[in-house]
């Protein structure tokens, strides 16, 4: 008499990453309830960051990717739903309409209240700081929501050293507080904050975060978990 061995779950390029993937799905469980689409397009880049740090190369990054993917439709969560949406929407290009298929296909799992924002934004004023010669350029450049007035409003900050490699790289929140706090240090002349030419911070940025940039693609491990949003943002900017 023959038994039928047990499924351990669907076929992955990299098997050994297994528990990884069951890891992001269980934490993912948490996601349908944050509060906008700015949120999770934070969370869900801060795991993609934690990806792309951790693979040798591109092809492990792509491999991981995939069997991500796959793990995440196998689960067919509303977790699962909500980070393949994010991920069809801001995650790297190559797994996006994998993603979207894969969300598609649990179109009787319970969608996020902000599903249908994630992704949709549009860019805004964008400016220069300047604190010495020695720190770089911090480049500003805020979005908000289509159709959503100001809520949501919020700022890519990105510090590029010499070679422009990035230093920094942050989602901001508040930017009346960012700006804010930048104006009382210029009026201290502690900075310089001036309006910058989106389509010329578009270049540098796209560059920059795709490791394009004349000074290599190393990057401070603290970049990588708003990479994936940012470069999402960086690719709406003009001058492309």
């Amino acid at each position: 008499m023959s038994a039928t061995r047990p499924s351990a779950g669907p076929e992955l390029m990299l098997p050994g990453l297994r528990e990884v993937y069951a890891a992001y799905v269980r934490e993912a469980d948490a996601l349908p309830s944050l509060p906008g689409p700015l949120e999770a397009e934070v969370w869900t880049s801060a795991r993609l960051g934690s990806l792309e740090a951790a693979a040798p190369h591109l092809q492990g990054r792509r491999a991981a990717l995939g069997d991500l993917i796959t793990s995440l439709r196998a689960a067919a969560t509303p977790g699962a739903r909500a980070f393949l949406r994010v991920l069809a929407a801001i995650g790297p290009a190559e797994a996006r309409k994998a993603a979207g298929r894969a969300a598609d296909a649990l179109g009787d799992v319970p969608a996020a209240a902000w599903e249908g924002a994630l992704g949709r934004v549009v860019p805004g004023q964008v400016w220069l700081i300047q604190e010495g010669p020695l720190d770089g350029d911090r480049l500003v450049c805020e979005f908000r929501y289509a159709d959503a007035g100001t809520a949501g409003m919020h700022a890519l900050a990105v510090r590029l050293s010499h070679g422009d490699v990035p230093a920094e790289v942050v989602i901001v929140g508040d930017v009346p507080a960012l700006m804010g706090a930048a104006r009382q240090a210029m009026q201290a002349e502690l900075c310089v904050v001036q309006p910058y030419d989106p389509a010329a911070v578009g270049r540098r940025l796209r560059a920059a975060l795709d490791g394009t940039a004349p000074g290599g693609t190393d990057l401070p491990e603290e970049c990588y978990p708003a990479l994936a949003l940012a470069r999402h943002r960086a690719a709406l900017l003009p001058g492309g």
